[in-house]
């Protein structure tokens, strides 16, 4: 049974240095008819619970730890047994968002994950956060990029705990490497691929100085 990528919007607040703003959030389910892995349970868990359905959640993946996209973990966790996973180096804005509770694991660098036969593979990718990851996904020619790199540039990094020269050099380490048609299912808005966003580093570099 192929393993196919599913799409659910959310909308809520993302909270930061004081600020509020209202968001969009992209959630990505993979997986097949038995099993499914969530990435990015954001603002909703009732809605990401009934995208899912009757199929056993194998893990909650976390690209970061901003609010609007853990928000609605541990709800999802708690109605489905799924364990959450998150890249260590991004603790500190879990606790700011979740205090009493925890993670269930800890990503690093190539992890691997599997989820309806196929392999996910994590890519430790700073710069919006310290535990920014991404999850590539060879079998389906896509990676999951979170607020790392979105159509027509790369991810925010004006707030704390972000750096864009750190962004700049993960895009180009890990993600500009990729295939040139790997679809880039980002946490934010639209889809694009990298072979679109390659041609425009220079720029990017450019406009963030």
């Amino acid at each position: 049974m192929a393993a196919r990528v599913e799409h659910v919007v959310n909308t809520g607040e993302f909270t930061l240095d004081g600020g509020t703003w209202e968001v969009d959030n992209n959630v990505w389910i993979v997986g097949n008819d038995e099993e499914a892995l969530v990435v990015d349970a954001s603002h909703d868990a009732d809605a990401i619970a009934a995208a899912v359905g009757e199929r056993r959640l194998s893990a909650i993946v976390c690209t970061h730890a901003h609010n609007d996209h853990i928000n609605a973990a541990p709800a999802l966790a708690a109605r489905t047994g799924a364990p959450i996973l998150l890249h260590l180096d991004d603790r500190l804005l879990w606790r700011n968002v979740h205090p009493d509770t925890s993670p269930d694991g800890y990503l690093s660098d190539r992890r691997r994950l599997t989820v309806a036969g196929m392999e996910l593979i994590v890519l430790h990718t700073p710069g919006h956060s310290p535990g920014a990851i991404c999850l590539y996904a060879p079998d389906l020619g896509t990676v999951f990029t979170g607020d790392t790199l979105f159509a027509g540039g790369p991810g925010a990094t004006g707030r704390s705990f972000s750096d864009f020269p750190t962004i700049i050099r993960s895009i180009r380490s890990e993600l500009l490497t990729l295939p040139p048609d790997t679809r880039v299912l980002t946490g934010h808005g639209a889809t694009t691929t990298i072979g679109a966003e390659a041609p425009h580093l220079e720029e990017w570099i450019v406009r963030g100085h």
